[in-house]
């Protein structure tokens, strides 16, 4: 079956890239981001697996057909896209709230995830940059993006040259920014976040990285170092939130050796 001809509106936008293959890689953007954040790492995957990455519900492609959710109903969209892909077993690869989003698949359905990766999950403690998330959701203007950007990655790290332009002119898109604020008002609590279970994660059978920068500003590193014993935890020295587009090369390796 070729999914890339797949048009279902129970079934979230993607991106593929690779050949077909039994157990694909599914990639989850975190908040206010899309598929395309995950591009560069799909076309350097091309020529070794399958690769999908997905809008989440009221992002990118999927905003005018999915209505906001919190990180649950994201969950349950992502499901019923893998259900109606016909994919029963997947490697998962989630950053930020997408990381918290693969861990409740992972920890709902764990015969169907064959790996997990998290990069920077949220959901691994209450402590979360709100006000800074709350302004990226509704910021329209290139350079108002631009300053918010800069806190999402390590200071020695330049953004891509057009990243806020293209954040901003989504966020222009009518309804973008309201369906943002929304999602935001479910996935925080105040000024912190709901925690996952990270006791559970720790007994579910496939094997599990996390990935986290030192310089995390939105979600503190800290909330990776007393993870249950046989979740393997790389952290990276002056790596910012965005691990994913700040070493690809490294995220890369981490995916393959965790995919094997």
């Amino acid at each position: 079956m070729n999914i890339d001809s797949i048009q279902d509106v129970t079934c979230l936008p993607f991106t593929a890239f690779g050949p077909e293959s039994a157990e694909p890689i599914i990639f989850i953007h975190g908040f206010g981001g899309d598929a395309s954040t995950w591009r560069n790492i799909q076309v350097q995957l091309e020529n070794k697996r399958r690769t999908i990455a997905f809008d989440l519900p009221a992002h990118g492609r999927a905003l005018a057909d999915f209505e906001p959710c919190n990180a649950v109903g994201s969950a349950k969209a992502v499901v019923k896209s893998l259900d109606a892909l016909k994919l029963d077993r997947v490697h998962l690869v989630g950053h930020s709230m997408g990381g918290a989003i693969a861990a409740l698949i992972a920890m709902r359905s764990p015969e169907r995830i064959a790996s997990l990766t998290l990069l920077a999950p949220g959901g691994f403690g209450p402590e979360i940059n709100a006000k800074l998330l709350r302004r990226y959701a509704v910021g329209q203007t290139e350079a108002e993006q631009q300053v918010l950007l800069e806190q999402f990655v390590g200071l020695e790290f330049e953004l891509p040259r057009k990243l806020a332009d293209y954040v901003a002119t989504q966020r222009s898109t009518p309804g973008a920014a309201e369906a943002l604020k929304a999602v935001s008002g479910l996935i925080l609590e105040g000024e912190s976040q709901g925690v996952l279970p990270t006791d559970k994660l720790g007994e579910l059978p496939m094997p599990i990285k996390v990935v986290w920068g030192t310089q995390d500003k939105i979600l503190p590193t800290r909330q990776c170092h007393k993870l249950p014993g046989p979740i393997a935890c790389h952290v990276f020295d002056r790596v910012g939130h965005m691990v994913h587009m700040e070493i690809p090369q490294e995220v890369i390796r981490l995916i393959l050796e965790n995919t094997r």
